[in-house]
């Protein structure tokens, strides 16, 4: 990459900005109107700046034993963080990213380009729930949703007829992982593990303590899978990051939901907007 200043460009969704990381030579934020995006170290691909990337990459840590490949499925593109995480911590694995905006496809292209060879990742540009909706059946060992419009997860993604296929394209052992963000009282968030409940057998719910507690917004990465969830390892990972966070499942969670009722295609809608301020950077 030859920038070191600033680049900002107009982009499907907004105006997006790349700021250099002064601290790492070749790291990068990627904004969106203000509101964080990705964080990309070129240099370092398993290095990931964000707490929700993290506890999302603890979930693929767990999906196989270490270095085997998967089949993952990203809704939602950025600046591919996840995508060189995965093809960085698993070669051979085979990736399909569907991110909406071609303009910050455009972007990403040119200036936080994929390794020679695009390490098994293949980008498309296209609506994330169509896409879904026309893949075929068990072809994912992982999907993971970290799909928003500016700062809320769009109402397409958050219905029982998403969950559908979410679960649809999962394999039997496969393992779902979403990017979410939520406050005191939880409606949307509880809504989301209600729905997610309706079709797979299992859920866990990895969020910061004061998230949980209603101290302030904050990212929620719901966890959704028709196998047992090793909630303990999970547990044990996201325990030791800079900034812990907690790993709710079983009654703990059950408790949470409250009697929440899963969402109709007809009554969907996108999460809440974040307070002032939540998530905006300069």
């Amino acid at each position: 990459m030859k920038e070191s200043v600033p680049v900002v460009r107009d982009v499907d969704g907004g105006t997006a900005k790349l700021m250099p990381d002064v601290d790492r030579a070749h790291a990068w934020l990627l904004t969106v109107d203000g509101a964080p995006q990705s964080y990309v170290d070129l240099d370092e691909p398993t290095y990931l700046e964000f707490e929700y990337a993290r506890r999302l990459a603890h979930v693929v840590d767990g999906a196989a034993d270490p270095g085997l490949p998967l089949d993952v499925v990203h809704l939602g593109g950025g600046g591919l963080s996840l995508p060189r995480y995965v093809a960085a911590t698993r070669p051979g694995s085979r990736q399909d990213v569907v991110e909406a905006d071609r303009g910050l496809l455009a972007l990403v292209a040119e200036h936080l380009p994929l390794p020679d060879g695009g390490a098994g990742i293949t980008v498309h540009g296209q609506d994330g729930r169509a896409w879904l909706e026309a893949a075929p059946a068990d072809c994912a060992d992982v999907l993971i949703a970290d799909v928003f419009g500016g700062s809320r997860v769009p109402a397409a993604f958050t219905s029982a007829g998403y969950v559908r296929e979410a679960a649809r394209v999962l394999r039997s052992a496969g393992i779902y992982a979403a990017n979410l963000a939520d406050g005191a009282p939880f409606d949307f968030l509880r809504s989301q593990l209600a729905t997610f409940r309706a079709e797979f057998a299992e859920l866990a719910l990895i969020a910061e303590p004061g998230v949980l507690r209603g101290r302030r917004f904050g990212n929620a990465v719901l966890v959704a899978s028709q196998q047992p969830i090793d909630t303990a390892a999970l547990a044990r990972r996201t325990a030791s990051d800079a900034f812990p966070a907690r790993v709710e499942h079983g009654a703990a969670l059950v408790r949470f939901v409250r009697g929440a009722a899963a969402v109709p295609d007809a009554d969907a809608v996108a999460s809440p907007e974040p307070p002032a301020g939540a998530f905006s950077v300069g």
